[in-house]
């Protein structure tokens, strides 16, 4: 299997190297040379290691790591590789949630190694399901199951505002969120949310006999299960 590796670096031509090195063999690669773009797709796809770049312009890769963490609740494996080398930036990197800190220059294959590692450790935990209460969903698969039932799988915009809601919960997810995970802006057409998120709920109405989905008037949605399902429950 494939390791999904997000490269944030502002340097094409580092971020040629890197591309060449690793390949696609091994590797599925995606790119962005700023933060706002890598917070994008991190909102919206599945990685199982992130090389963050942390001089990058527009939002700094230790600001991109500390969205990671507090606002999507992100928990996937970040390299950062800086040349930034005194000590108060290697601690400030691992205070913001990085695992890895590669000072630049550096051997490729010492990189490589590192996201071997990581990605190792990262298959081997078993902790990529999401689970509020008896909602699960594995972002690998995009099946989302509900007490055990038969499992469904989701695509496109409504499967990437469950993973929101269910990473999010029992908290509300505006719209201006909801809005970033699907199109990458604060303000997508409103209308067109709310037909993603009506097939959502009559896709999970269908299969589960619960739509579970709740509007919070003028602020956004949130999942709301059942007194049964451990109401308090989070992931």
């Amino acid at each position: 299997m494939q390791t999904r590796l997000l490269i944030v670096e502002d340097q094409t031509a580092l971020a040629e190297n890197l591309f060449e090195f690793l390949g696609e063999s091994r590797y599925s690669l995606d790119f962005a040379a700023d933060g706002l773009t890598a917070l994008h797709l991190l909102s919206s796809r599945s990685y199982d290691v992130v090389v963050l770049d942390v001089m990058l312009p527009g939002l700094s890769g230790f600001e991109l790591c500390k969205r990671m963490r507090q606002d999507l609740r992100c928990d996937t494996p970040v390299i950062f590789m800086t040349a930034k080398s005194a000590m108060p930036d290697k601690e400030e990197g691992f205070e913001l949630g990085g695992d890895d800190y590669l000072v630049k220059p550096f051997a490729l294959r010492e990189l490589q190694l590192r996201i071997d590692a990581l990605s190792r450790r990262r298959a081997a935990s078993g902790n990529a399901e999401l689970t509020a209460g008896n909602l699960s969903f594995d972002p690998d698969t995009l099946q989302v199951s509900y007490r055990g039932l038969h499992a469904v799988e989701l695509s496109g915009a409504p499967c990437r505002i469950l993973e929101a809601l269910i990473r999010s919960y029992p908290k509300f997810v505006s719209h201006e969120e909801l809005s970033n995970v699907i199109w990458g802006i604060d303000e997508g057409d409103t209308h067109t949310l709310r037909t993603h998120v009506y097939t959502l709920r009559k896709t999970l109405q269908r299969e589960f006999g619960h739509s579970m989905v709740r509007s919070i008037h003028g602020r956004g949605y949130r999942l709301e299960l059942r007194e049964s399902d451990g109401r308090e429950m989070t992931k």
